[in-house]
């Protein structure tokens, strides 16, 4: 069993004029260099925790939180924490591909460029490897001065993916990555996911179930702001020990 790289302890939050809070005491351990899905219906919470983990939810007026999140046993909320080395050491992928204007270089190493790195033998290490992470380097090594936006809706994410990876984080949130993404797309994404896994720790929301199923070693089903059940992914989805998760999972609501 590997170690534990986030902790999240007695975590409640709540956004200005809801009625319930969009978490409610939630207690998880998301393990190291291992693949944590969060799943459920929409509304139950699992893009809040997911953006809590690297303080994106501090660019919304009017939430009130309650508990912990520890990184390494650090808690990323104590007052003086540096919230843009934090981002570092935890990358953030969304949706929707966002590449930015220029080539698809530029996008690599922007990041490590921003934070100091001049060296062009290692930002060409940097543009490389992580290339090769996100599954990528073989489709664009000839043309790395391309526009971004000249890549395909998959590339474009699998680009996004590695742009986070440039900056060498300890952590990879991806935000339903594959959502807008056609099968064959999903399924290099997927793929690159599950060899990154061996060096990241990787937290991901699900387009669907069956994404989950896929690639979880740990899966937790969130309900309305609640964390009903958390365990191996193969025992969530074939053996859920909770009603509501077992109804979910095969299609009876949601």
């Amino acid at each position: 069993m590997n170690g534990v790289k986030v902790s999240i302890r007695d975590l409640t939050l709540s956004y200005a004029g809801s009625p319930e809070p969009a978490l409610s005491g939630v207690n998880l351990d998301l393990p190291e260099k291992a693949i944590t899905v969060l799943f459920g219906p929409a509304g139950g919470g699992k893009s809040t925790l997911l953006r809590l983990v690297n303080r994106l939810n501090d660019l919304v007026e009017g939430i009130s939180r309650r508990g912990q999140v520890l990184l390494d046993g650090e808690d990323i909320y104590a007052p003086g924490v540096d919230v843009t080395a934090l981002r570092r050491r935890v990358g953030m992928v969304f949706a929707l591909p966002l590449p930015l204007p220029g080539s698809i270089r530029y996008n690599v190493i922007y990041g490590p460029r921003l934070a100091g790195v001049r060296d062009r033998a290692r930002l060409e290490e940097l543009t490389e490897r992580s290339l090769r992470q996100a599954a990528l380097w073989e489709e664009v090594k000839d043309r790395l001065e391309a526009s971004a936006f000249s890549l395909s809706g998959g590339q474009q994410q699998r680009l996004c993916i590695a742009r986070s990876l440039s900056l060498e984080p300890e952590v990879l949130l991806l935000d339903e990555p594959t959502s807008g993404l056609d099968p064959i797309s999903t399924a290099k994404v997927e793929g690159s996911l599950l060899t990154l896994k061996e060096t990241y720790t990787i937290v991901l929301v699900p387009h669907s179930v069956q994404q989950a199923a896929r690639i979880a070693d740990r899966a937790a089903f969130l309900l309305g702001g609640e964390l009903l059940e958390f365990g191996e992914g193969h025992q969530v989805f074939t053996s859920p020990r909770e009603k509501r998760t077992e109804d979910y999972v095969t299609g009876r609501f949601g």
